[in-house]
């Protein structure tokens, strides 16, 4: 078993030297044969670090193409390589040390990954998941650890995962459903990914028990609506540019037009009545029509 770490990093050196040695820990049992990097044109040394590493195979791609850019190209790399699992993952995020070995404890999958825990607060998911069969979104551990134990499936959350914080894909999956879509650039290309995978008909599940810490994530979840939802805001507009673009494209293409219409509903009344900040829904507008119209560029006036 061939297996290779892809990991996509941008200006965040020192994020990426903790990463890769925690990668170099990985026990080689494990069939981890390879860390494959790349570089989105960072201008912090990240280049010249990697140039020095001579475990490492690295790319610098051209111009900054964003997290979906460059898993597009790392993933399609490590299969022109002969990988037969794919370990993904972002540069701020470090797997727990038996993390891939708990991983591939478990057969019959074709997309898994690990619990991603709260990096300050391990007892908490860095990103809530919604249990099957049900609508309860659960943000405790404890509670992600009652629900899997299930008969059918023990330790396992089937049909969650979240993708490019430690996952595994199959080379067989690869072959069906293809790689990430580059030019949704960020926000929104795991979920894509995620669905597609679905639509394909995909085994997916998260491993309770294999863990993947990550930094805590701007305001996601924010509660609206007196508390009935929540909502993804971010301070950033680059983010909320692209996820207003790439979560209106995601939600006609594998929900259908009535969740798309909830999805604008919920970005009225959280920026003219939970956060008030009405130029927000001009941004949302633009960058909706923007991907409705299959332009992709608009974000990068928002690059800094």
């Amino acid at each position: 078993m061939h297996v290779a770490a892809v990991v996509v990093t941008y200006n965040r050196l020192s994020l990426l030297q903790r990463l890769v040695e925690r990668l170099r820990e990985v026990d080689p049992a494990t069939g981890l044969t390879e860390i494959l990097v790349v570089d989105n044109a960072s201008t912090d040394g990240t280049g010249a670090w990697l140039a020095t590493q001579t475990d490492l195979v690295s790319q610098t791609l051209a111009t900054n193409s964003g997290g979906a850019g460059g898993f597009d190209v790392g993933l399609a790399w490590a299969m022109e390589r002969g990988a037969d699992l794919a370990w993904m993952m972002d540069d701020d995020g470090v797997p727990a040390p038996d993390c891939l070995t708990r991983l591939l404890e478990h057969e019959g999958l074709d997309f898994w990954g690990p619990a991603v825990l709260a990096e300050d607060d391990p007892g908490r998911l860095c990103f809530p998941i919604r249990l099957p069969g049900g609508t309860r979104v659960v943000h405790a551990m404890s509670e992600v650890e009652a629900a899997a134990g299930d008969v059918a499936s023990p330790g396992l959350i089937p049909g969650v995962v979240i993708p490019f914080n430690g996952v595994l894909v199959t080379r067989d999956l690869v072959e069906r459903i293809g790689t990430p879509r580059a030019e949704f650039f960020i926000w929104g290309d795991d979920v894509e990914y995620l669905w597609r995978a679905e639509r394909a008909g995909a085994r997916i599940a998260t491993v309770v028990d294999a863990h993947f810490a990550h930094p805590a994530t701007d305001d996601l979840g924010t509660p609206m609506m007196f508390g009935r939802t929540t909502y993804n805001h971010t301070p950033s507009d680059l983010k909320h540019y692209c996820m207003a673009r790439n979560n209106t494209l995601n939600l006609r293409d594998y929900r259908g037009w009535p969740f798309v219409l909830m999805f604008w509903v919920k970005t009225l009344w959280f920026y003219l009545a939970t956060h008030r900040e009405p130029a927000r829904v001009a941004l949302s507008a633009r960058a909706a029509y923007a991907g409705l119209r299959g332009d992709f560029s608009g974000h990068r006036r928002y690059l800094r």
